[in-house]
């Protein structure tokens, strides 16, 4: 009996979770250049919970797709935080409920060391100076695809030109 080889494995829809900053860095990459719509996002506050549900590039495909000649492909995924105690936003209209929105990153500040009552905040930073700041009691993410992936309407991969 031969070891199992790399090639061998099957792909699956993501779904990983995020307890700590280098944690969120990972799902960070994952979701930039995600577009979601206005009416994708939800909080409740009787729940503590915030979440996403973003159209996402596979950046984890992109050069598979690229060497086989293939369409690059965007999956359903559902980007969920727990223990937030309060949302605010800039910079985006709430009441256009058909404003689409495209996440550029993740990022998580943790509670100040000299009060550790303090919240930690998320910032969900989208294109346009969009920010949306989840106080959150500690940092409990979690990314998971739901559905199969599908071709980018593009058929391209987003691309981002020099800072």
């Amino acid at each position: 009996m031969a070891d199992a080889r790399f090639e061998e494995g099957q792909e699956r829809p993501l779904r990983l979770i995020a307890r700590d900053s280098d944690d969120l860095k990972v799902i960070s990459a994952l979701v930039q250049d995600s577009v979601l719509g206005a009416r994708d996002l939800s909080f409740s506050g009787r729940k503590r919970r915030f979440t996403l549900l973003l159209n996402r590039f596979r950046w984890e495909d992109r050069a598979a797709a690229q060497a086989a000649g293939r369409a690059f492909e965007r999956v359903r995924a559902v980007l969920d935080f727990t223990d937030v105690t309060r949302v605010t936003h800039q910079g985006l209209d709430q009441r256009d409920a058909d404003t689409v929105l495209s996440l550029l990153a993740v990022e998580f500040n943790a509670n100040d060391a000299t009060d550790p009552a303090s919240p930690g905040r998320v910032q969900l930073i989208f294109a346009g100076d969009g920010v949306i700041a989840l106080d959150v009691d500690c940092l409990d993410a979690t990314l998971a695809d739901v559905t199969r992936p599908y071709v980018a309407p593009s058929r391209r991969a987003p691309e981002h030109g020099p800072e």
